[in-house]
């Protein structure tokens, strides 16, 4: 039997990941149908089916999940080993592959993506945003950047400027036809836009004052599970959306949103860079760490978020 080369064992391993032969052919740098080739060859040299396909999806056999537990480990310590390299070299390089979301993303780009890739021009930035919170392990992310209340609690986690809060906010349309809520309790007697968490939960309100905290299960006929897309339907009168005030800011300096019981709104811990504490941490990451901890970095990103919260 000819032995799948260390090509073929990667390509799998990202069809896994991504569960998608469309997006593991962008990961990977191949087109679909070149991958899904490869994929058949694979399973014709091993003499098993790895893959059930549909035309919608794709999910490991029992045997194809059995498989790659077992070449997880090998990938890893040989991308331990090549990333060394780079150290020896003194330069990182490589892909980093960092999940955020939209807020985190363009955060990131403004203050540390430029001045990082001036510094390592070997490494490809793989900077993925998209609302849904992932798993960054099973998805093939080096890293990932969320609210600190979200990232789990097994991972390692590095802040990102300072603390968020989150605000109720609506469009004066809407405020003028439904008036103005003063306490949290008058938003049962309102139309509220709820949200949808990753579990398949709604999220429940949060609020805080003197040390008195509420947490409400909004009324509302509308379930979205973007900030953004929660952001476009209070602007267009649809009701009160409860967002990170860093993604509603530019539409409450325009007055297209008016934020509401901001007494009831403290701030609470913000953006994190995590990543998994019991892998190797390859040098690409390791840079990008570095330069998010420097002073004038953490001072910039400080600054933007005071300057949203304004």
């Amino acid at each position: 039997m000819n032995k799948p080369t260390l090509a073929d064992l990667e390509a799998f391993a990202a069809v896994a990941a991504e569960r998608s032969f469309r997006r593991a052919a962008d990961v990977i740098g191949v087109s679909r149908s070149a991958l899904s080739h490869r994929m058949r060859h694979l399973e014709e040299q091993l003499g098993v089916r790895l893959l059930h396909r549909t035309t919608r999806s794709v999910s490991l056999t029992d045997a194809g999940s059995r498989f790659l537990a077992r070449i997880t480990p090998t990938l890893d310590a040989l991308n331990a080993t090549l990333d060394t390299l780079a150290d020896d070299r003194g330069e990182p390089g490589g892909v980093l592959r960092i999940n955020a979301s939209r807020a985190a993303a363009r955060l990131l780009l403004a203050h540390v993506v430029p001045a990082y890739l001036r510094r390592y021009p070997a490494v490809e930035l793989d900077l993925v945003s998209e609302g849904r919170l992932v798993d960054i392990v099973e998805q093939g992310f080096d890293a990932g950047v969320r609210l600190g209340e979200a990232v789990p609690q097994d991972m390692i986690a590095v802040r990102l400027g300072g603390a968020i809060r989150f605000l109720a906010v609506a469009s004066p349309a809407y405020l003028h036809r439904f008036g103005m809520p003063r306490v949290p309790d008058d938003l049962h007697k309102h139309c509220c836009i709820r949200q949808r968490l990753p579990s398949g939960k709604r999220y429940r309100w949060e609020f805080e004052r003197r040390g008195q905290e509420i947490a409400i299960d909004v009324p509302g006929a509308l379930t979205l599970d973007d900030n953004e897309l929660m952001l476009e339907a209070a602007a267009a009168g649809l009701g009160i959306a409860y967002v990170p005030e860093i993604v509603a800011s530019e539409r409450l300096a325009t007055g297209q949103l008016v934020a509401l019981l901001e007494a009831w709104s403290p701030p609470y811990p913000g953006l994190m860079l995590y990543y998994p504490g019991h892998r190797h941490v390859p040098a690409a990451l390791r840079a990008f760490i570095d330069l998010l901890k420097a002073p004038d970095v953490q001072a910039g990103m400080g600054m933007a978020l005071a300057a949203d919260k304004r």
